[in-house]
């Protein structure tokens, strides 16, 4: 979503956090907290999230394995040997930082359990913006594109 080099959060991963603003209040009413993780440091993640009005929690996961721990970020050994390990697969993923939902439960006694992740297209149910695209006749309108979300642009760089 947001690697260290970057100055800006990807426009693909952006266009799924838009998404993200405004649910934390209904997940909290179900004991459920929403987190983003990204590995760029906190106070360029805070200075995006501002730009782009974003409310919901996003912490860094810099100087930390957990994104690699949860195959989401790729050194770039792994990248050149297309030895990766992303989407339950051995694959080259193409960029060092790929995109995904996982989800934890934390119990009584404060253990934490990884319950869940999805990868890639499996992330798409979190995307409100494509559901409405399903519904109307030109769908995504995605298949003449070089790729899909090649028109995805950060929702504060579109033309008009």
């Amino acid at each position: 979503m947001f690697s260290p080099e970057w100055d800006e959060g990807c426009p693909h991963c952006s266009f799924w956090a838009d998404n993200f603003n405004g649910i934390d209040v209904h997940l909290r009413h179900r004991d459920v907290s929403f987190v983003a993780i990204s590995r760029a440091p906190l106070p360029k993640i805070e200075a995006f999230k501002k730009r782009m009005g974003w409310g919901f929690m996003w912490a860094s996961s810099g100087g930390s394995d957990f994104n690699y721990d949860y195959q989401v970020s790729f050194t770039p050994e792994q990248l050149s040997s297309g030895a990766a390990f992303f989407n339950y697969a051995r694959t080259n993923p193409g960029f060092e930082d790929r995109e995904a939902a996982s989800v934890f439960y934390k119990d009584n006694r404060g253990d934490i359990y990884h319950t869940y992740s999805t990868y890639a297209r499996g992330i798409d149910m979190l995307n409100g913006a494509y559901h409405y695209l399903d519904l109307v006749p030109k769908g995504r309108d995605e298949d003449t594109l070089e790729f899909t979300q090649a028109w995805v642009r950060h929702h504060d760089r579109y033309d008009d």
